[in-house]
């Protein structure tokens, strides 16, 4: 079975699709668990892939090819797995471009490793107000809500959401994350948010760190 994982695992990192999905579909048949292959091999993958991106070894071309490949693999694995939190699933994420920013590149990049780490994402797209975000983490229950922004002018929307959060009287049950070219820690903590990442793969080992954080406290 380790074998099998590490091979997926490769694969992803290596960002290639085909071998990926033919991977996946031999595990399940070898009765590998659906929530296995995302945490032992996709996730881990997607972790590597971070990594080297950070390291400057990945660069935008390689981390699209392995965030394709593990997207292959979790649309395998999606139907298998019991509806809503899925087993093995760290918890659901709403993410989206605030309003009046229209990039979308890099909250993609973003949406794709937090599946690879184990999320279920629920992605609102670009040019998302307030409102939005608001009624989607209600409707959805969601376990952490992630803002980008690209542009300074757009900044100031993620503030209005959690303002709005507050008001709403659901701040408190929500993680909130944000990020994007002009947001730093400093933004983040004036703000309000929970947690800021630089780029993707911080993003997702931070939005795992915070789940896992938040499961703990609950339990204590």
């Amino acid at each position: 079975m380790d074998s099998i994982l590490s091979k997926i695992s490769q694969a992803v990192i290596n960002g290639d699709a085909t071998v990926t999905r033919e991977l996946t579909q031999t595990a399940l048949k070898e009765g590998v668990a659906p929530s296995a292959i995302l945490r032992e091999a996709l996730a881990l993958a997607m972790d590597e892939v971070g990594r080297r991106m950070e390291a400057g070894d990945y660069f935008l071309p390689e981390v699209l090819l392995s965030a394709r490949a593990m997207k292959t693999a979790s649309e395998i694995l999606k139907p298998l797995l019991i509806q809503g939190k899925a087993e093995g699933s760290l918890g659901r994420v709403v993410i989206g471009t605030v309003e009046g920013d229209v990039h979308d590149i890099g909250k993609n990049i973003v949406a794709m490793m937090l599946e690879g780490a184990g999320f279920e994402v629920i992605d609102l797209g670009i040019n998302v107000p307030s409102k939005q975000f608001l009624n989607k983490v209600q409707e959805t229950k969601a376990d952490i809500l992630a803002m980008s922004a690209l542009l300074t002018t757009t900044m100031g929307k993620m503030e209005e959401v959690i303002k709005d959060l507050k008001a709403a009287g659901c701040r408190k049950d929500i993680i909130v994350m944000v990020g994007g070219a002009p947001v730093n820690q400093e933004f983040a903590s004036k703000i309000g948010a929970d947690g800021f990442a630089p780029d993707a793969g911080g993003a997702a080992r931070l939005a795992r760190k915070l789940a896992k954080e938040r499961v703990k406290s609950q339990n204590n």
